[in-house]
């Protein structure tokens, strides 16, 4: 096991996060109860699953200048199948990219320092970030996982999709445990690819499922190359995929990849949300430029308010809104009793992503081992 410090920049709950996922279709997420989440997915070349345990620190205490919580992550590497080397040489091989995903799935590699000021130039903004504070994009495990989920969600409905998703982990993914909790991650490129039929799953979609195994294993939905590439080129790029359109390779890039600061123009819903929230004619909603430009006044962080306003708008993550303050003081004080002793030797990371959006990300310290 790797035990590692992610330090946020700007604010950050974990316990947020958990709430968001547990109403989110696509992560069909429990357990989060005891303020651990728990992850489990397949490595970029499928030699081994990654696990982690990741738990939050109670928040400093006022006038302290701190900022969040510290967030500590327990990470393990399972090896694939027999054969595929050990643990050890695993975690050598692994950890590195691991350690990355995690920041990226919990959008821990974005300097979110400047996200609040963003309320002070925009009521809708403040409102949004008072109803859901300190929540930050939670991001699918990789990009390939977001690009099948996309290939199979299409023009189903999400609680199906969602079952077939799980049931396709279950069936074919890899069996761990997690904290004490049984998870089964997303099946790797190479078992998906060896998956000839499966329930709710038409031929057409098992087709494009293994196209984007084939993709995942060819290094084209990598997620620090997509974001080190212009956002119109690295959406071009995606949609050149089968059963990949505008939409799809929207979701991928930010959902996926993580890119912080994209307005989704082929997301409908989100811009229904977003006529409403600022109060705009109803036939604005179609008015995709006008949107955007709206939308300026949220650089940096353009996908995360984004967020924000689909979460608003999700009446099965409004169900689980609530206000963080006293729940992450209750988890960080009730850290040591579920497992996470702080003072055992851990990395501190603050991790910052390559490429167009470096004014974006954290300053990297050294490394450290305490």
């Amino acid at each position: 096991m790797k035990a590692v410090v992610l330090t946020p920049t700007g604010p950050f709950s974990l316990m947020a996060s958990l709430r968001f996922l547990e109403g989110f279709t696509p992560a069909s997420y429990r357990g989060g109860h005891d303020g651990v989440l728990r992850l489990a997915f397949p490595s970029d070349d499928g030699q081994v699953t990654v696990t982690a345990a990741v738990r939050q620190e109670a928040p400093p205490t006022e006038g302290s200048g701190s900022g969040a919580g510290a967030v500590h992550a327990d990470i393990t590497f399972h090896p694939a199948a027999a054969g595929t080397g050990t643990a050890a040489s695993a975690a050598a091989d692994h950890q590195e990219s691991a350690i990355a995903d995690v920041a990226r799935i919990l959008s821990l590699d974005v300097d979110g320092s400047s996200f609040p000021a963003l309320a002070s130039a925009d009521p809708v903004v403040a409102g949004l970030m008072e109803e859901f504070p300190e929540l930050r994009p939670v991001c699918f495990n990789s990009p390939y996982e977001a690009a099948a989920w996309a290939v199979i969600g299409n023009r189903v409905r999400k609680s199906h999709a969602a079952a077939a998703k799980t049931l396709l982990a279950q069936r074919h993914g890899q069996r761990v445990e997690v904290a004490g909790q049984e998870l089964f991650a997303f099946p790797a490129p190479h078992v998906l690819r060896a998956v000839t039929s499966f329930p709710g799953l038409s031929e057409v979609k098992i087709q494009r499922l293994h196209a984007l195994a084939d993709a995942s294993a060819a290094g084209l939905l990598d997620a620090a190359a997509l974001r080190a590439m212009p956002a119109q080129e690295a959406l071009a790029a995606l949609q050149e995929l089968p059963g990949i359109g505008p939409f799809s390779a929207e979701l991928i890039l930010i959902r996926g990849a993580g890119h912080p600061d994209l307005f989704p123009r082929h997301e409908p819903r989100l811009h229904t949300a977003m006529t409403a929230a600022y109060g705009l004619e109803d036939e604005a909603s179609a008015d995709v430029p006008e949107l955007a430009r709206v939308a300026e006044r949220w650089k940096p962080y353009r996908s995360w308010v984004a967020l924000l306003l689909r979460a608003h708008a999700d009446p099965n993550i409004s169900r689980h809104r609530t206000v963080h303050r006293q729940a992450r003081a209750d988890t960080g004080r009730g850290s040591a009793a579920r497992g996470t002793d702080v003072s055992q030797p851990s990395e501190t990371v603050t991790w910052a992503t390559p490429g167009p959006h470096d004014h974006l990300t954290a300053p990297v310290p050294p490394v450290r081992t305490p």
